[in-house]
């Protein structure tokens, strides 16, 4: 290397390089191309494919490969993205910080919805699919989202929901759910034990914009991993996205 050379990651720029090169050949062009004119190995060649048609910054029609609405995302101003694609790479983040499942979640009704999940590189996690209604009262992200609701919301929420019990676990009392909920208030991190899935520990915090919730951030973690330790990095990094979106 040349004195004052800056070192470069190989996968790094041959990703580069793919994006650049599908991106001059809007019609398409097939993998055996691609590696042909970039002298990649077609074994390399297809991980960082798959990855990029995961990740949606590339598409496959056929054999063919075209550029992918990622790359438009990344081009849009920020207050153009929808909450999902803003929300993404903080969940992922989180993610990788933690290698607990991670989820964001928004309310439909007196549910919560899960808009995006990343789940943990272990072999021991807890797993929910994009688009599962849970209940508020079970969950931590739930929690969250009801200690940042106002009171009248609140009373309306203990007035109509059903309050199902799912563990022998599950807070389903309206004293004690109305007492737990104020506990959040105060403190500001949301905890569930074992209240919607047996042998699993959730800690949640709300996500405010202009003194609106949008939605809720919450860590699925199996109780045999969850000593004080990462409990209490857990918070830090949910606090942390948190002041991090509000940022943005």
């Amino acid at each position: 290397m040349n004195a004052g050379a800056s070192p470069t990651v190989k996968s790094a720029m041959r990703t580069l390089d793919i994006i650049e090169y599908i991106v001059a050949r809007p019609s398409g062009v097939v993998a055996q191309d691609i590696a042909a004119a970039l002298a990649i190995p077609v074994s390399s060649l297809s991980y960082l494919l798959a990855t990029l048609v995961e990740r949606d910054y590339l598409k496959r029609e056929g054999r063919r490969y075209l550029p992918g609405p990622g790359l438009d995302r990344l081009r849009a101003p920020f207050k153009e993205m929808t909450l999902e694609e803003r929300v993404t790479p903080l969940v992922r983040s989180l993610r990788l910080h933690l290698n607990e499942t991670v989820s964001f979640f928004v309310r439909v009704g007196w549910e919560m919805k899960a808009l995006v999940t990343e789940t943990a590189e272990q072999s021991l996690r807890y797993s929910i699919r994009v688009g599962t209604r849970t209940p508020m009262h079970c969950l931590a992200g739930g929690k969250a989202m009801l200690a940042a609701l106002s009171p009248e919301e609140f009373e309306r929420y203990l007035a109509e929901a059903t309050l199902s019990s799912f563990t022998a676990r599950t807070i389903f009392d309206e004293a004690v759910l109305r007492a737990e909920i104020n506990e959040i208030r105060a403190c500001g991190i949301a905890r569930t034990y074992e209240e919607y899935t047996p042998g699993i520990r959730g800690i949640g915090k709300v996500l405010m914009v202009d003194d609106m919730p949008l939605g809720a951030f919450a860590v699925a973690i199996p109780i045999p991993r969850c000593d004080a330790q990462l409990e209490e990095r857990t918070i830090e990094q949910l606090t942390e996205t948190v002041r991090l979106f509000a940022n943005l």
